[in-house]
Formats: structure tokens, sequence, C-alpha cells
């Protein structure tokens, strides 16, 4: 019953290609374990948790690692996006575009021109 209840949990780690993913149930809580690529990835799936059981869930024991903590996530670019939109979309504000930019600047020249397909670094801040 509680893993219905998870189910979108269970279906975002797919999605996500969580790594040594590992699903058990026992006494009525769930216990899930697996790896995620970045930071971002491991945040959206605490976020798809709390979204299912609440803020502070206890039929739940989440053991999410990181493969790669040098970096908050990793962004191809699609057609039509912006830095403003890209940081945004990781940080809650379009303001912290410059970040995106000075981790790239390797790949970018100019924080108005991007094109579609390039991978974006996206930094901790």
């Amino acid at each position: 019953m509680v893993r219905a209840k998870y189910q979108a949990v269970l279906d975002l780690g797919e999605k996500l290609n969580i790594q040594n993913g590992d699903v058990s149930e026992a006494n009525g809580v769930l216990t899930v374990k697996g790896t995620a690529a970045t930071q971002y990835e491991k945040n959206l799936i605490w976020d798809e948790i709390k979204a299912s059981g609440g803020e502070s869930p206890s039929d739940i024991v989440a053991d999410i690692t990181v493969a790669d903590s040098s970096v908050f996530a990793r962004h191809t670019v699609k057609s039509g996006e912006t830095l403003g939109a890209i940081a945004k979309q990781y940080y809650g504000s379009a303001g912290k575009y410059n970040a995106i930019f000075k981790a790239n600047t390797d790949i970018l020249k100019n924080p108005d021109v991007i094109h579609p397909d390039q991978e974006l670094i996206i930094p901790n801040l």
C-alpha cells in the first residue's frame, strides 16, 4: 500500500535513470536507495517524496547519494531557451544567469547567445 502512495517517486527515479536503485518495503515503511547523477536530480526526488508524503513523511526512508557533486546539474539547451530561463529553472531566479555563464565561458562567449544541444554546467551556488 505504501509503495502505491510513492509510485510517482519510483517513476521519477526511473525517468532520471537513478543508478544502483533498490526499493524494499517492511512494516509499512518503504526504503528507497540509489545514486542520482547530480544534486538537482536528488532534489527532484525529495520534492516528489514531499509531494506524496508531506513535509516529514514517516512511511518512507530515502538514501539518495549524488554521483557528481562538483556541479549542481548539467543542462542540454533546447531551442528558444535563454540563460535567464535556465537559471530560473535551477535556482528559482533568472537573475542568477551570470553564474551559469561564468561556469561555461569555455563554450559561451556572450550570455545572450546560446545554441540548442550545448551542454551547460549548472554550478553549485
